[in-house]
């Protein structure tokens, strides 16, 4: 292994994972994540691609450069493993495979989403709607705006050539990859896993740097956030594997993030409790109440979609709360409102 965290992550390149397998981050412009990492694994039969980025010419180009390094090309791919449904996930993935005949296998949960996609790439009006319920209605302009600015024409949203299942295994030269679904970030979301080489191909289930954001996707289940705790618990249960996350450096212990993972959202859930206690009535009144980033920065001083993730979010731990005990919901004219409840009800467990 060949990465430390402190390197530059998202610079171009071909960084080797291990033997036949490398990491390719591609660009993301106009996105704070910067870049997303593609997985390369190598075999005689061919390449497997895991994840695909976001389907741009800058993208496609420096995706063929980083093939040409390793001395292959795009017809060399046989199949894409692509971990959910996003743009810059799934785009690129979709149009290659198309182009070349190859494999294109997805989680069978975001069947749901790639159909509302293809109606309407923007995503429609659930975010608006999801803001609205939120309270946030201030956050709305800023969101249409980012929306509009941006490219989306390049975006295909076709139905894979596979629909992957839980504990499913996929042959990749002598490899066996373990495909294991992990619904939360998105409702068909899955991470592959390499057992054997102590691989663990985490898409955003799992990130180094950053907390995956929850319930950002089409459709979506009732309570995405107690799937995604669940599916972190899940994922703790299997053997210690080095984390080969969609953004960000390579980490050396999936079980050492997934700790961590798990006590933000603890803490995020007394956050809530006390701020509802303090007098926050709706999600993004609590929202405002708290940190964000590890800058600790305010809502207010957030780019128009992340202060619309958090309020999202922060929605997901208030329902996940009210689910529990912990607080009484109220919907009042298409505005969600929240108050303290039994204190003698629990806060929701992420252990598993």
């Amino acid at each position: 292994m060949t990465e430390t965290l402190s390197q530059q992550w998202s610079d171009e390149g071909v960084y080797p994972v291990s033997e036949g397998v490398h990491r390719v981050p591609l660009p993301l412009p106009m996105d704070a994540l910067t870049a997303v990492n593609v997985y390369i694994v190598e075999t005689e039969a061919g390449l497997t691609v895991i994840d695909g980025g976001w389907n741009l010419p800058a993208s496609r180009a420096m995706f063929e450069r980083a093939l040409a390094k390793i001395g292959r090309t795009t017809r060399d791919i046989t199949q894409f493993l692509v971990t959910h449904a996003h743009r810059d996930h799934y785009t690129q993935a979709a149009a290659l495979a198309a182009e070349l005949g190859c494999t294109l296998r997805l989680g069978a949960g975001e069947s749901q989403s790639l159909a509302l996609l293809r109606a309407d790439p923007t995503g429609g009006d659930v975010h608006i709607r999801a803001l609205e319920s939120a309270g946030a209605r201030q956050l709305i302009p800023g969101w249409r705006q980012w929306l509009k600015e941006q490219p989306t024409e390049s975006e295909t949203w076709p139905d894979p050539t596979a629909w992957l299942a839980d504990d499913e295994f996929i042959a990749t030269g002598d490899r066996r990859l373990r495909a294991i679904a992990t619904p939360g970030h998105t409702m068909g979301h899955f991470v592959f896993a390499d057992e054997q080489a102590g691989l663990l191909y985490a898409g955003d289930h799992v990130l180094p740097r950053i907390t995956p954001s929850v319930a950002f996707e089409s459709a979506c289940s009732d309570l995405p956030l107690r799937n995604f705790l669940d599916s972190l618990a899940k994922v703790r249960r299997m053997p210690d594997m080095v984390l080969l996350g969609a953004h960000g450096p390579i980490a050396p212990s999936s079980h050492a993030r997934i700790d961590e993972l798990i006590l933000h959202h603890d803490h995020r859930f007394e956050l809530c409790v006390r701020a509802v206690g303090a007098g926050a009535a709706t999600a993004y009144e609590v929202a405002d109440n708290m940190p964000w980033t590890r800058r600790n920065r305010r809502l207010a001083e957030l780019e128009p979609c992340n202060a619309a993730l958090a309020v999202v979010e922060t929605h997901q731990h208030l329902d996940l709360l009210a689910a529990s005990g912990r607080l009484h919901r109220q919907d009042r004219d298409g505005v969600v409102h929240w108050s303290p409840a039994a204190e003698t009800a629990a806060l929701p467990t992420s252990a598993g």
